[in-house]
């Protein structure tokens, strides 16, 4: 009976670790395996590096990946750090704003 109450804390703190750590991270790495799996070319990317841009080829473990007009860049899948589903932000598409700002007149 002693050696149960030895025995318990340590499978409790066991199983606390199981359901805290293990089991999140083993969900994530199958959603991430999930999502890799599913790129298709067309599909808009951010790596994680923060690259964006547009998959082009895929192939077994690698891909082509078009970052800007014509310049394409070879990476492997597991670069990707997730996929787009529309732009993240509007600067992305129209490009950075050509008109100067004006300083605030207080007179």
């Amino acid at each position: 009976m002693e050696s149960l109450t030895t025995l318990l804390p340590i499978l409790l703190i066991g199983v606390v670790f199981y359901l805290l750590i293990m089991r999140p991270a083993r969900n994530r790495q199958k959603r991430q395996q999930e999502m890799l799996s599913a790129v298709q070319p067309g599909a808009r990317i951010m790596t994680t590096a923060g690259v964006y841009g547009t998959v082009v080829e895929v192939e077994d473990e690698d891909m082509s990946v078009e970052i800007a007009p014509g310049v394409t860049v070879r990476m492997v899948k597991a670069a990707i750090g997730r996929v787009l589903t529309e732009p993240e932000s509007p600067e992305l598409e129209a490009g950075p704003s050509t008109s100067p700002s004006k300083p605030d007149d207080p007179s």
